[in-house]
């Protein structure tokens, strides 16, 4: 089953495209990390010849601590972020968590996430789309798959239908998150692209961060084939150059140094998936 095609400056998603990959830090801590990251993924992305939308949050609004970092904040998290996108040309992605953030967002991203979390705040939803800017959703940890065709109605709803879907898991239990491959052709039948957030699905939530036991990275190249084969069109996978020391999800983002291997792979199956779907 394909999907129409959500186009993000130049950039195809959906409608049987090949994958694209959503990558960066969990959350901004730095220029520097902002710069060397976008530039290594950058560099492998066209040597796999993989589209590429950088990612990185200004604020992590659901710490599980106030005492825990949050990032920079929308003034100086977007003027970082601006930078990125003026020294290499990519796109940009971040997630907004408050209606008033939406129009001062737009003006630097190039998509707009609404985090799982907040993904039924109606007002929320209807203040990225009026930007008319991409808008990514989080499917909730919480929702069943097709409950996501309420929340496309709501953006449409503001003549916005530049829309992407991600699967990020759901609640199995206390703290675990299990995907279910179905939710992908599920959320599909809503005519928007897919996106599969790999990372996040491997977090062990109750856990804190920065403990090795609060994300199971093992399972990242598993769950990631296993999504591409289902036949997502895009995979979101933060990254980090320095996982072990990062200020946000350092137990479940994928390190940059692994990062070409299994892109590779990915886009071996993708490339057989798509034949097939």
């Amino acid at each position: 089953m394909n999907s129409k095609i959500v186009e993000i400056d130049g950039i195809k998603i959906g409608g049987g495209n090949p994958i694209a990959l959503i990558a960066g830090p969990c959350v901004i801590e730095s220029q520097q990390i902002l710069m060397d990251t976008a530039g290594e993924i950058q560099r492998i992305c066209r040597k796999l010849a993989m589209p590429f939308i950088f990612k990185s949050s200004f604020t992590k609004d659901n710490r599980s601590s106030v005492d825990y970092y949050q990032g920079p904040g929308p003034d100086e998290g977007l003027v970082m972020l601006a930078k990125v996108k003026e020294t290499f040309g990519v796109p940009l992605l971040s997630d907004i968590h408050h209606p008033d953030q939406a129009v001062k967002a737009a003006r630097v991203l190039d998509v707009i996430q609404i985090p799982a979390y907040l993904s039924m705040q109606t007002s929320l939803a209807l203040s990225a789309a009026k930007t008319g800017k991409v808008v990514n959703v989080k499917k909730g940890q919480f929702l069943h798959p097709q409950d996501m065709a309420k929340v496309v109605k709501k953006i449409e709803s503001a003549g916005n239908g530049k829309i992407l879907l991600t699967e990020r898991g759901s609640v199995f239990g206390y703290h675990n998150l299990v995907v279910d491959m179905r939710s992908f052709p599920m959320m599909k039948e809503t005519g928007c692209p897919v996106i599969f957030d790999i990372t996040h699905s491997i977090r062990i939530y109750g856990v804190p961060s920065g403990n090795p036991e609060g994300g199971t990275p093992y399972f990242v190249p598993y769950l990631g084939r296993a999504g591409v084969a289902a036949g997502c069109d895009a995979v979101f996978i933060e990254t980090h150059p320095d996982c072990k020391n990062a200020l946000c999800d350092a137990s479940s983002m994928w390190p940059l140094q692994k990062l070409a291997e299994l892109l590779t792979q990915l886009k071996e199956i993708d490339r057989v998936a798509k034949k097939w779907l």
